[in-house]
């Protein structure tokens, strides 16, 4: 699916120290053929991630856009976010101005599910850290998964997260959908430290994510093997993908 988009190129300066970061951990680098991001595939304890920085997917980021994923095997109902504050207030007021200016009694298809599950679930209690309420917020599907997953490292990582790789408050989202986790921030540069931190923080949410699919029970391995909505191919807009 991603061949056409990538080509055997020089690495170039602007992706600065990535592709030797990645070849000292082991993981695949390729420069997207036009020279406007990149792709690194790694694993986390066998199971394959997918790691893309490039022109962004959604209209909230501006510049480029970092983004992860990864298929967990989460139960389908175990749909959670995790926002940045000013993001979630953003999305909010658009939300608002969506349904007010088109009388509308539900949200279109066509806004992303952050601004639609902003709107349709209860938020997360974040009642035990100052820092967390300051700068993130949270809904989930269920009323108790999205607080556990919030609990324990998770949360440590994010208070860590909001004095260093955050610190300027990006647009940023790390959500649980159709089985997979992803991460999404704008990033305007691809400092090796930020997309390291980065993956960090995207590798401790799944691990999280996975502890509380647990205790929903098992999912089929066959559930949803299509590409969720939420993601689209590296690639400039308009450009589609084989292209």
């Amino acid at each position: 699916m991603f061949k056409s988009f990538f080509a055997n190129q020089g690495l170039g300066a602007d992706f600065g120290e990535v592709p030797a970061w990645a070849k000292r951990r082991g993981y695949a680098f390729k420069r997207e053929r036009e020279g406007n991001g990149f792709v690194v595939d790694g694993k986390l304890e066998g199971t394959p991630w997918r790691l893309e920085w490039g022109p962004p997917q959604r209209p909230y980021i501006t510049g480029h856009e970092l983004r992860i994923r990864m298929e967990l095997g989460l139960p389908p109902d175990l749909l959670m976010l995790l926002i940045s504050k000013s993001l979630m207030e953003l999305l909010e007021k658009q939300a608002f101005e969506e349904f007010t200016q088109s009388n509308q009694t539900e949200m279109g298809d066509k806004s992303p599910e952050e601004m639609r599950w902003l709107v349709m679930f209860p938020k997360m209690p974040m009642n035990a850290s100052k820092l967390l309420r300051a700068n993130f917020g949270g809904v989930s599907s269920l009323p108790n998964e999205g607080p556990a997953w919030l609990d324990g490292p998770l949360g440590h990582a994010l208070e860590r997260a909001a004095g260093t790789l955050l610190r300027q408050q990006p647009p940023f989202v790390l959500m649980t959908l159709r089985g997979r986790i992803y991460l999404r921030m704008q990033l305007a540069s691809a400092d090796e430290t930020d997309v390291a931190a980065a993956l960090a923080l995207f590798e401790i949410a799944g691990t999280e994510a996975q502890r509380v699919g647990r205790s929903r029970g098992e999912v089929p391995a066959a559930w949803s093997q299509s590409l969720s909505t939420a993601w689209q191919a590296l690639g400039p807009p308009g450009k589609k993908k084989g292209a």
